[in-house]
């Protein structure tokens, strides 16, 4: 493949995914002939960057200086973060457009399992994406078919003890970093104790989903995916706040306007480690409105599943909304989400959901696959070893195309030459 035709590069990594995704990044690059430099924020940083880093130690207010300088006495071409509403990635990304640098942003899958994403400047509500149905019909035009490729190789184990030690190094870094303060409220030692909790409630919440599978079996109902309020696609992009708020607002609606044979599944978020008493807040918010009754609470169950056998899927911005598309399913989107396109999601109120879910268009949801797979999806995962590392390979592939060219042409190229070495 023909790499850009361009001076040495230089890349600067901030903060990644917990795990040694960004450092193994970092050491491709620097095997095809890139300079690379890393600063760390935190102890967890620190951790899974364990060589040739710069520990930033100072306060919020004078990193927008302190990395502008960095950049420029470093030549940094390519800035790389994950996610990109942190503050400290925030300012790092002003910094960066305010010096002509090229900023690539790492997000979860805008279409899971088995992708991330890869995007210029920004994703989710900042992503540069377009929402014209037509723009998606015409750039797919030319593209070929979305591939059918082997699951990627996945395991909670993995992801569990890369951010275990993550932030346990945050923890016990704190005197080393002491002006860092984690992106995201609440206490990473209480996130710990809440997870022994869910533990420790595993086997109950399993029967108690089951009952609840059984209960709705056959029935019209309509499902709503929780997603964590800690989520900045709650805090930022989203009119809510907090998941409390936007329960409140779907239910309200749902007593108010739903036919009275309609049922309604507000399925809790696997990774939520809080001890906030979700069951016991749906049932009050329910009785309010005077549709108990008719309203069921579930930890647990597959959502590929219900998404398919349901009347329609309520979310805020979740990417529970691509899978419910690609099901066939109707999706009323509350907040800002790529997905959020005329003739794919319903484009009324939330309302007129209830009695008249408009069907996404099968055509229009295969154009904006395959797009996402051209310009912003890459292979992998970080789950495995092996998911791990066909995750940097397709990075390296769309990082070393010519802008113009930084299509996902190469994605069963990259998971043919995986194969061959052995994943």
């Amino acid at each position: 493949m023909k790499l850009i035709d361009r001076p040495q590069r230089s890349f600067l990594f901030l903060q990644g995914p917990p795990g040694p995704f960004f450092a193994m990044l970092g050491a491709e690059l620097r095997a095809r002939g890139c300079a690379v430099h890393r600063i760390n924020l935190n102890g967890g940083d620190k951790r899974d960057w364990s060589e040739g880093g710069v520990d930033y130690r100072g306060p919020v207010s004078r990193w927008p200086i302190f990395v502008d300088r960095y950049m420029r006495e470093n030549g940094i071409t390519d800035l790389m973060l994950y996610g990109d509403c942190r503050p400290m990635h925030i300012a790092a990304h002003g910094m960066a457009k305010l010096r002509g640098i090229a900023i690539h942003v790492l997000e979860e899958g805008y279409i899971r399992p088995d992708w991330m994403t890869l995007e210029p400047d920004g994703v989710n509500g900042r992503s540069t994406l377009s929402r014209d149905p037509q723009w998606f019909l015409d750039q797919a035009r030319n593209l070929p078919p979305v591939p059918v490729l082997p699951p990627i190789t996945a395991s909670f184990g993995r992801r569990a003890h890369d951010s275990y030690w993550h932030y346990h190094r945050i923890v016990t870094g704190r005197l080393h970093f002491p002006y860092y303060r984690p992106h995201r409220p609440g206490s990473i030692i209480m996130d710990g104790f809440g997870w022994l909790n869910r533990f420790r409630l595993a086997k109950r919440r399993a029967r108690e989903a089951e009952a609840v599978l059984r209960a709705i079996k056959g029935s019209d109902y309509f499902l709503f995916p929780l997603q964590l309020t800690a989520d900045y696609q709650i805090r930022a992009h989203s009119p809510f706040g907090d998941m409390k708020t936007a329960a409140e607002y779907v239910i309200e609606s749902f007593g108010r306007h739903a036919p009275a044979s309609a049922r309604l599944v507000v399925k809790e978020h696997p990774l939520d480690s809080t001890f906030f008493d979700w069951c016991s807040f749906v049932r009050k918010t329910a009785r309010r409105f005077g549709c108990e009754d008719r309203i069921f609470h579930i930890d647990g169950g597959d959502l590929e599943a219900l998404s398919s056998a349901s009347r329609g899927m309520i979310c805020v911005n979740s990417t529970s909304g691509t899978l419910a598309l690609a099901c066939g399913t109707p999706v009323m989107v509350l907040g800002d989400a790529i997905y959020d396109i005329p003739g794919m999601t319903h484009q009324g109120r939330l309302d007129e959901f209830w009695t008249a879910p408009k069907q996404p268009d099968v055509r229009l949801f295969d154009a904006f696959h395959r797009v996402l797979l051209a310009r912003c999806l890459i292979r992998g995962g970080l789950a495995s070893q092996s998911a791990t590392r066909i995750l940097v390979q397709s990075t390296i592939e769309r990082l070393m195309m010519p802008t113009e060219l930084r299509v996902a042409s190469t994605v069963i190229e990259v998971e043919a030459r995986w194969a061959r070495r052995g994943t």
